[in-house]
């Protein structure tokens, strides 16, 4: 089974800039075990199981939820029980590979 999830979190009470506390989330994730891609909009996480991803969400909103009145969250899944690890390179080099065999 293969959970890719998309997500961003972060505090919006603490001006334009807040690296500083998306840092602490991708630090948690690094240190997870679990792949992820960092990404300028989000971040792309593969677990085994829903409830892995889940954690990780929860995780992250106790990272921020001392230092912020108020936390936004987008989080988008694609489950696929069918599946191995692996899609977070496997489907980008799924659609590459077909754009550079139709160039030549």
């Amino acid at each position: 089974m293969s959970v890719l999830m998309n997500f961003a979190m972060f505090p919006t009470d603490k001006g334009s800039s807040v690296s500083e506390f998306v840092s602490r989330v991708v630090k948690m994730i690094s240190e997870s075990g679990f792949d992820y891609k960092l990404t300028s909009m989000g971040t792309i996480v593969e677990t085994e199981t829903l409830s892995q991803a889940l954690e990780i969400v929860d995780k992250s909103y106790s990272l921020l939820e001392n230092d912020s009145q108020r936390v936004y969250s987008t989080v988008s899944f694609d489950i696929q029980t069918n599946k191995p690890l692996g899609r977070i390179t496997g489907k980008i080099k799924s659609v590459e590979d077909k754009i550079f065999k139709n160039k030549s």
